[in-house]
Parts: structure tokens; C-alpha cells; sequence
């Protein structure tokens, strides 16, 4: 019959779809620790032959981890991150130092100056202002960068530094930058600004932006002070102009040696999408103490970092003894850290979990209420804040340890996004990040709340939850 296959075709099929299944099998035995996403794999290449084997080439192995290494190995001392004294926490929270070194293989550095920043209307002119005083580098990396009001300041902002001869490097990610058509990259390439777009690439067979992503927000000046946290370059941050979509969202602004690690992190994703080794004075100076915070940059990504912002995560949780706050934009934590929260609620530790009311994305927020569940039955707070949408990304313990920076609660940041957070000990920016958090705390959610749902509306929550990995 016309449109059946001859039985050649069929065999030379089925021989391909044997051959391509039992190699994605043996691959995913071999590289995937995780079992459920394991079995998933597998069972998607058999059962859907050729085209499940097609879609793991492209979305299920991770093609980053060797070229990160290799990077671990090529660097020349200049680039390695200056060692500090190791000044010791209190007692309470020597336990977790110990563990924060183990999982990031840093070391925290004493004698910095954190400011925390609220929205664009006042970490952009710090940033801007920063650009404009530059003498040797200046190291950008950012989610989104859009030319419009604020991203066009920024532009500006770069071209004045080349023209004083300043080191300039820009890295934006292939897809939240604009993946079929960055402005921002062109703008700048065109400026002869020397800029990248981290895993960007029009070939099927190097696809890993759909997956893949950096999703750190770094600002670098001179190798000396330094710009993180959550906040992307945007129209919406700028709350003063009152846009159609505002965003709140919080940075910091960091003086000390903790800059250098800021600063290493950058090179080795500048590294891995151009080749380019940072190293020297222009990128790494001697850094003296200037405050009294003691800070720590940890990495997450899906090479030699992967799960390591989630593991230090756990341990803090560990570690609490009173309290635990935490604000995100999105949360669909995996069952480990679900189960920690829990527990620490079990044994009398206040948690607070501050929410909005809507996020940008519908989908997560479904996701979310299905969630949440078991969190308030073992007596954990789940608070909501009305808009206008809130996108900081900040974890508060006991009122003497907090960890900030890109990394939202969710299983793309801790295991697919290439991520930075900051870890603060015992400074008054700590208490001002639990104040932050208590003062957006509006309304209370219950599992009263929850079950008082329509049927179906819970079965579009649990529904979305299964695409949790993804979200």
C-alpha cells in the first residue's frame, strides 16, 4: 500500500532505533546518578524510537563539564583567586563555614563592605557611576540586556570606557539575551566592544541554550568592586518611571577580597565561550580589607559546580538553630530540600517563605501550590506579597548568616543554570536582608487555603508539577 514502508526501510529503522536506544542507555547508565530523570531517558529512547534518542542528544547530556575542566587546568596562577586569611565565624556557625569550604573549595574572605541595593532606581546609577570611574577592566555578565532606557545608559556607559582604553568584556546569555536576535550583542560588536553570547548556537547539534543558561548577574570594575545579585539590565527595573511591567529586585555592591572570586567566576565563563584567559592586574590586583564582613562566592553550574548552591543550601537549613527565611520569585524545590525544610519546622525552627502572589510565569506558580503542600503541614510559613512582582533571591539564618544572588528555588537554578550567590557572615547586611524579607510578608497561605481549590484547578497544579526539572 501506498505510504507503507518497504521492508528494507523497516529493518534499516529498526536496526538504528536498536543501536541508537541501547547507546543512549549505556550513556545514561553511565553519566546520570539521578534515577528518575534516568528512567525517563531510557524509557523515552525505547519507546519512542529514533526521534526519544534524537531529543536526549539534545537536551539530556551535558557537553560542559570537560571544557570547564580543562579550564581548571589552563589557567596560569594569575588567574587562581588571591587565598585570604580564613577569618573564622562564631561558634554557632563554624559547622557551616566548615561545610560552605568542603562544597565550594573556597575559602571566605575577610574585610569587605557589602551594600545592598534595591531595583534598578538604585543599583544602576552605582553601576553606571562605576563604569565612568574605571582605569584598567571592566567585566560584565548579565541574563537579559535590553536596549531600552536602562540598557542603552549601560552601552553608553561601555563606549566611554573604550574610548579611555579600558579592558572591556561583556558576556550575555544566548537566550534570555535574545536568543535569534540580541540588540545588546550588536550594539556592542558593532562599537568594537569585545562581547559574547554564553552557548549560542543556530546548529541542532550544538543546542545546549535550550537548557542551558548563565544566569549570573555580574558587574566587575578594576577587579575591585563588584555588582551581583538578581538584578538583569531593564526598563522594568526602573520603578521611579513607573513602567507597564515593573520588577523589583535587589544587588550588592561588594568592596574587599571577596572581589577576586567574583571576579574568577567571570573568567572562567569568559573562557568558556571565547577561549580568552583573563589573568593579570587589569583583572586581578592585590585587594586590601576595607569593612568587616566576612563573604564567600559560591558557583553552581552544570560542570565541576553542579548542585553546589543546592548543597550548601541544605546545609544552612542544617545548621539553623532559630530561624530560616527565605524570598523567591519562584519556588519548586526538589524533594530534598523540601524534606529539610520540614524537618527543621519539626524541631522548632521558625521558616518563613515569602512568595509573590503572581509570578511572571503562570506555569511555575501552579506548579508552586502543588508544592507547598507538605511545607505547611509540618508548620512551615508560606506567605504571598501583592505586586508588583518581586525577583530577589535571598535566604536569611538566624539573623547571622544570609546567601544572595542569582539563584532562584527551583531545579533549573540548582541544577541547570549556571549560577552565583554570595554568602554573608554575621555583617549588618544580614540583618538588613532578614528585614527585607519580614517586611514582605502580606498574606498567609494555609492548607486550608489550598484545599479550599477547585478539583481541577489542583489537577492543573499537580500537572504542571511534573514538568518541575523543566520550569
Amino acid at each position: 500500500m501506498p505510504g507503507l514502508l518497504n521492508p528494507f526501510t523497516a529493518a534499516l529503522l529498526s536496526v538504528a532505533h536498536l543501536a541508537l536506544a541501547t547507546a543512549v542507555t549505556v550513556h545514561v547508565l553511565a553519566h546520570n546518578r539521578n534515577s528518575g530523570s534516568a528512567i525517563a531517558w531510557i524509557g523515552l529512547a525505547w519507546l519512542s524510537p529514533v526521534f526519544g534518542s534524537l531529543l536526549y542528544l539534545l537536551l539530556g547530556i551535558n557537553r560542559v563539564q570537560r571544557r570547564a575542566r580543562v579550564y581548571v587546568r589552563a589557567a596560569p596562577d594569575a588567574l587562581a583567586v588571591q587565598a585570604q586569611p580564613s577569618t573564622s565565624p562564631d561558634d554557632q556557625l563554624a559547622p557551616l563555614e566548615r561545610a560552605a569550604f568542603q562544597i565550594s573549595q573556597r575559602p571566605v574572605a575577610g574585610g569587605n563592605a557589602v551594600t545592598l541595593l534595591h531595583n534598578g532606581d538604585e543599583a544602576y546609577p552605582e553601576m553606571l557611576a562605576a563604569i565612568d570611574v574605571a582605569t584598567t577592566s571592566v567585566a560584565l555578565s548579565t541574563y537579559i540586556f535590553r536596549t531600552d532606557i536602562a540598557g542603552n545608559s549601560f552601552i553608553a556607559a561601555l563606549m566611554r570606557a573604550r574610548d579611555r582604553g579600558l579592558e572591556i568584556r561583556v558576556l550575555i546569555d544566548g537566550y534570555g539575551g535574545g536568543y535569534l536576535r540580541s540588540n545588546a550583542y550588536r550594539a556592542l560588536h558593532r562599537a568594537g566592544i569585545r562581547a559574547a553570547r554564553f552557548m549560542h548556537s543556530a546548529w541542532p547539534w550544538r543546542m545546549p541554550f535550550l537548557n542551558l543558561r548563565t544566569h549570573r548577574k555580574i558587574l566587575v570594575i578594576d577587579g575591585r568592586i563588584a555588582f551581583m545579585g538578581g538584578l538583569n539590565i531593564g526598563a522594568e527595573n526602573l520603578l521611579k518611571d513607573r513602567p507597564r511591567h515593573p520588577v523589583i529586585d535587589t544587588h550588592f555592591k561588594i568592596a574587599g577580597p571577596v572581589v577576586a572570586q567574583l571576579c574568577d567566576s567571570f573568567a572562567e565563563q569568559w573562557y568558556s565561550a571565547t577561549g580568552e584567559i583573563l589573568a593579570g592586574a587589569a583583572w586581578f590586583p592585590t585587594l586590601e580589607a576595607i569593612g568587616d564582613g566576612v563573604a564567600r562566592a559560591v558557583t553552581s553550574g552544570p560542570n565541576q559546580d553542579i548542585e553546589k548552591i543546592e548543597l550548601l543550601t541544605l546545609a544552612a537549613i542544617g545548621c539553623a538553630r532559630a530561624s530560616i527565611q527565605i524570598m523567591t520569585p519562584y519556588f519548586l524545590p526538589d524533594d530534598r530540600l523540601i524534606t529539610a525544610l520540614a524537618l527543621a519546622a519539626m524541631r522548632g525552627i521558625e521558616v518563613d517563605i515569602v512568595l509573590p502572589e503572581h509570578s511572571n510565569h503562570p506555569t511555575v506558580d501552579w506548579a508552586m501550590h502543588a508544592q507547598i503542600g507538605p511545607l505547611l503541614s509540618a508548620g512551615c510559613r508560606v506567605w504571598t506579597h501583592a505586586p508588583p512582582f518581586d525577583h530577589s533571591k535571598l535566604m536569611a539564618v538566624d539573623a547571622s548568616w544570609c546567601f544572595v544572588g542569582s539563584s532562584n528555588w527551583d531545579m533549573r537554578s540548582f541544577r541547570l543554570n549556571f549560577e552565583i550567590n554570595l554568602e554573608i557572615y554575621g555583617s549588618a547586611v544580614v540583618r538588613e536582608i532578614g528585614a527585607t524579607i519580614a517586611a514582605k510578608r502580606t498574606t498567609r497561605l494555609t492548607s486550608a487555603d489550598l484545599a479550599r481549590r477547585p478539583v481541577l484547578i489542583r489537577l492543573r497544579d499537580s500537572g504542571a508539577r511534573l514538568m518541575l526539572p523543566y520550569l
